[in-house]
């Protein structure tokens, strides 16, 4: 899995027939070099074949390769012992309201080289059936919680924010929230000269700028009935232009969490908590914020006895398991497909 924050690849093993986890094996994340970071920037919104997004193309794939072959050598994992491969690609560019999602990344060049069949392109069918093609995790958070009271949500912050609203009859309804780490991370890049706020101390240091928070929650995505999604650039950093370093990180902070706040508006009922995860569940500034906004009792993946770091990643496998078995990937309910529906390309590694 590399997500939105295009921060790296996330290796995870999970053992599964695509409906219960029987097993989790090892994880690891691989940082991009700064190379290949920006080397898939900028292809960002690209909505056609050229050489940046043939160039990213072949950066991500490769990235996946090594990746996935350090965490077989550090992990001790045979990946002649493996069954499935589910790889998400990189998204440049998603814009589902054209029927346009593009998740780059090559599968058979990744099966070739692992030597083991490869599940791709998950979003795709979804997106041409009219569905949002985001989020794609719910089904696999609504196997975790099997066991755990509900309704909760399950909120993944990356670069963007979603939310998974799962009910006490198992019915799911799930959508982006707005922006997650992607604008602070933004930010801290333009103005703090480094590539994400670590801890939350920049926020912490600074002072939120209610004013602006006020304005920015009344942006008419938050209103918006699901099913909804974004695409990365919908939600930036320029709404904290002019305010000193330390308080556009705490006002950025503070609308992510108000985002994921506003979302419980469209919620059928009150959940009775908060799951966090993604890259801002390591974030205790935001952390806070989403209490304090939610006014809701917090908890993150890694509290659950989940790993947190590796989820998205497990969900990846999880979904190409469902692919393989013909399994709904999607239903109306999570992206508005306009029935359940499966999707994925396989590659056979010859």
């Amino acid at each position: 899995m590399s997500g939105t924050s295009v921060d790296g690849v996330d290796v995870a093993l999970i053992e599964t027939d695509g409906e219960r986890i029987a097993a989790f094996g090892p994880a690891l994340t691989v940082p991009y070099t700064d190379e290949v970071r920006r080397t898939i920037r900028a292809a960002f919104g690209a909505e056609q074949e050229s050489a940046e997004t043939r160039a990213a193309e072949q950066a991500v794939t490769e990235a996946h390769v090594a990746a996935a072959r350090r965490w077989a050598s550090e992990r001790d994992v045979a990946l002649s012992s493996l069954d499935l491969v589910g790889f998400h690609g990189q998204t440049i560019t998603h814009r589902p309201e054209r029927r346009f999602t593009w998740q780059i990344g090559d599968g058979a060049a990744l099966a070739r080289a692992l030597g083991v069949r490869v599940v791709n392109d998950l979003r795709g069918a979804d997106v041409a059936a009219g569905g949002q093609g985001a989020p794609l995790v719910p089904v696999y958070h609504a196997a975790l919680v099997r066991d755990l009271p509900r309704p909760l949500a399950v909120v993944n912050v990356g670069g963007v924010g979603n939310v998974t609203w799962i009910g006490a009859d198992d019915s799911l309804l799930a959508f982006d929230t707005g922006p997650g780490n992607g604008p602070i991370d933004d930010w801290c890049a333009r103005r703090a000269g480094q590539r994400y706020d670590k801890d939350g101390a920049l926020a912490a240091s600074g002072a939120v700028d209610r004013n602006r928070l006020e304005r920015f929650s009344e942006h008419r995505y938050f209103a918006k009935a699901p099913p909804k999604s974004l695409d990365r650039a919908d939600f930036n950093d320029r709404w904290a232009e002019g305010l000193a370093v330390a308080d556009g990180a705490a006002t950025l902070t503070r609308g992510t969490a108000r985002a994921i706040a506003l979302a419980s508006r469209h919620f059928p009922q009150a959940v009775v908590q908060w799951v966090i995860c993604g890259g801002g569940a390591r974030n205790p500034t935001l952390l806070r914020a989403i209490a304090e906004e939610t006014q809701g009792k917090v908890v993150t993946a890694d509290d659950l006895g989940w790993d947190g770091d590796a989820l998205e990643a497990q969900a990846f496998a999880f979904l190409a398991v469902r692919s393989l078995r013909g399994l709904p990937l999607t239903f109306p309910g999570t992206t508005g497909a306009p029935r359940p529906m499966t999707g994925g390309r396989l590659s056979e590694p010859s």
